[in-house]
């Protein structure tokens, strides 16, 4: 691996092609933070990806065009003398110093759920009116129910045991089981919301990350669907004018693959 000296110096020659971009190509002249953002985002989807094939060659390359967007971010802020890269890295420094107590004072914790505790309640004395205020308002739902929880956790709002949270969901599953009988659909929407509510802060409760574990699932159903219709066609035969028993038999071979 790199010694802390060539890495510094290749992000060094990062920072000079940054500055060689933004004044002499088209289209890096032309961007601003609201133009970068959605590119961003979806850099960041493809690092999830990668993590999740455990691709190590392809976290490195999209860890790259991340730290990019970073760079052209700090680019951009510096020529409004708003932010640079040193400014935005003694920031996070004096923030990861001031919320580590137990490394850089003399607070004392015993596991992690401490750490998490001190975190929250640190972010209050830091200003923030609520524990909920550094949620993002745009994550997508289901990351956004994981967060929400993990933070009012951290301050102690929670259940004590697993089979606490499992009995809230079986709760929750005959309220939904009950409006579907009654076919209110306002109120089908609404309980079933809460199920999926309670189910990830069950996956909480048994260490399992729900986006991790439903992407997962996606991946999974796709690679399968797709040698489905790899064997159709095999066959000659179209999927559309397959019967569902014709189609289980593949896909009961197609679960042996892809577990």
């Amino acid at each position: 691996m790199n010694s802390r000296e060539q890495q510094l110096a290749s992000f060094n020659k990062l920072l000079d092609v940054m500055d060689e971009l933004r004044e002499k190509c088209p289209w890096d002249k032309k961007q601003t933070f609201e133009t970068l953002r959605h590119l961003t985002i979806e850099e960041t989807y493809e690092l999830a990806d990668a993590i999740l094939e455990d691709d190590k060659e392809e976290i490195k390359k999209e860890l790259g065009d991340l730290l990019l967007h970073i760079v052209f971010y700090a680019k951009i802020g510096s020529e409004t003398d708003s932010f640079d890269l040193g400014s935005i890295s003694d920031s996070i420094v004096e923030k990861l110093i001031h919320r580590h107590p137990h490394i850089y004072g003399d607070v004392e914790v015993a596991n992690e759920e401490e750490v998490k505790q001190n975190w929250e309640k640190l972010k209050l004395k830091e200003g923030k009116t609520s524990v909920l205020e550094g949620v993002p308002k745009s994550l997508p739902a289901l990351v956004k129910a994981n967060r929400i929880q993990d933070k009012v956790a951290g301050v102690g709002f929670d259940w004590e045991e697993p089979k606490q949270v499992w009995a809230k969901v079986q709760e929750e599953l005959n309220e939904l089981n009950e409006e579907v009988v009654a076919g209110n659909q306002e109120n089908i929407e609404a309980e079933f919301g809460d199920v999926l509510f309670s189910m990830i802060n069950y996956a909480r409760f048994i260490n399992v990350n729900p986006e991790n574990a439903l992407e997962r699932t996606n991946k999974k159903f796709t690679k399968r669907f797709q040698f489905l219709e790899e064997e159709a066609k095999k066959n000659n035969k179209k999927i559309s004018d397959m019967t569902l028993a014709e189609m289980d038999i593949y896909w009961d071979e197609a679960k042996k693959y892809f577990k």
